[in-house]
């Protein structure tokens, strides 16, 4: 009963079109007060111990390294070396944009961020090229949502916050499935530009590509500092965050000097603004969260499902269609808050690993950016290509319906996720 008035409570709030956060700590008051005996001052309390955790440090580091980057020419630079790379293949400019995207998300570590930094540039050149602006707003669209399972990404630390998760072991297990996501989607995009003939580039020559790589080797750096520190267990996540913040900074100002000195109080206070509305989500999930353990919910859950004899294929397929609709509603950053403290105890009941969960669920939030009514990156991408959402949502098919063919794979092959855990002897179990 106490679940569903909690729910009933959220739905009502959001439908009046209250924003997310606010909605759940509404919710929370109206049913502490009303519906429990629980002391204001617990509620106080958690506030400020919800958001103590070492690692929600590494968003707002994460979100700054992500701004510089992105205003400090780095995209550019990334581009020009992928175009030199895949430029003379079938849809050379959008085999560069998936490999940049792929790029760029090693080293931002937040969709929308990569769909602005590469999109802004790409879409422009491919339009000139030729290419129908739908194709190069879908392939930059759906490649944009790399940037939350390539490693660093802020949705992985997220998850690692609601669960206890190692967030090095999820970093890790984002890898190949990253890697095979760009892949699966450079395949569709060269198979459709085969397909219809689209514009190819003249070759580069080695000279040419070793000066593209030149240019792009300070951005590139980032991604082996970052995920190479993880892995020698130099520093942890969030101290790879910190680094990853000030090397932005100082390629962006005084390497590629594509920044002024002046410029930078702009990036900080957008980055500021970005980190407080996120913390303001977290906190506000962190008191839903507490209140659903209080209440003892998510145990409730776990005992129903797994007394109505739902193994781990049937719940694996509940979850992915449940976080699938829930990405028509929300954002990923409210749905990974909400939902992850509810489904991970039944996922544990049933054995399923933690860490593959979490990829799960990233890859569910990807698809959840690339279509309407809330997707993110449909919305950015409408901003940068001046092309309604229903047209866009046409556009991203074909690479949608790939990820789909993903998700599925990624949720019933868990080795695919855990395989680089293991084989660099992390532990994948919950922390």
């Amino acid at each position: 009963m106490s679940g569903i008035i909690i729910f009933s409570l959220l739905l009502v709030l959001m439908l009046t079109g209250m924003p997310i956060s606010i909605a759940l700590g509404l919710t929370v008051l109206t049913f502490i007060f009303g519906f429990t005996q629980v002391p204001v001052e617990s509620v106080a309390l958690k506030l400020f111990t919800g958001i103590e955790k070492f690692e929600i440090m590494a968003i707002p580091f994460f979100i700054l390294a992500g701004n510089f980057l992105t205003h400090g020419g780095v995209a550019r630079r990334m581009i020009n070396f992928a175009t030199s790379m895949v430029g003379h293949w079938y849809g050379g400019l959008g085999l560069a944009g998936v490999v940049a995207c792929a790029l760029f998300a090693a080293v931002s570590g937040s969709s929308p961020a990569t769909v602005v930094a590469i999109g802004s540039i790409l879409l422009p050149a491919m339009v000139k090229a030729g290419f129908p602006k739908q194709f190069g707003a879908g392939v930059i669209t759906t490649s944009g949502a790399l940037g939350i399972l390539i490693p660093p990404s802020i949705v992985m630390v997220m998850y690692s916050v609601s669960t206890n998760t190692s967030v090095g072991a999820l970093f890790m297990a984002g890898v190949i499935p990253g890697l095979m996501l760009a892949f699966l989607l450079g395949f569709t995009t060269w198979w459709r530009a085969r397909k219809n003939d689209y514009p190819r580039m003249k070759k580069a020559t080695l000279a040419e590509r070793w000066k593209a790589f030149r240019e792009s080797v300070w951005g590139l750096l980032l991604i082996v500092i970052v995920m190479g520190g993880i892995y020698t267990g130099l520093f942890t996540p969030t101290e790879a965050a910190a680094m990853s913040a000030v090397y932005a900074f100082i390629i962006a100002v005084f390497v590629y000097k594509d920044m002024g000195l002046k410029d930078v109080p702009r990036v900080l206070l957008g980055s500021a603004n970005m980190s407080a509305m996120l913390l303001y989500i977290i906190t506000n999930a962190v008191l839903f969260s507490f209140v659903l353990a209080n209440e003892n919910i998510p145990q409730q859950l776990a005992d129903w499902l797994v007394g109505m004899g739902l193994g781990p294929i049937a719940f694996l397929l509940v979850v992915n269609v449940l976080l699938l609709v829930a990405g028509n509603f929300m954002e990923p950053s409210s749905i990974v808050l909400i939902m992850a403290p509810i489904l991970f105890p039944v996922a544990i009941k049933l054995g399923i690993n933690p860490v593959h969960f979490g990829i799960l669920i990233v890859v569910n939030m990807e698809v959840g950016m690339c279509h309407p009514p809330v997707g993110l990156n449909l919305y950015v991408a409408s901003g940068i290509t001046k092309m309604g959402i229903t047209e866009l949502t046409v556009a991203v098919w074909p690479w949608l319906l790939t990820m789909l063919g993903f998700l599925m794979l990624v949720t019933y092959w868990p080795e695919l996720s855990l395989f680089l855990p293991h084989a660099l002897g992390m532990s994948t179990g919950a922390g």
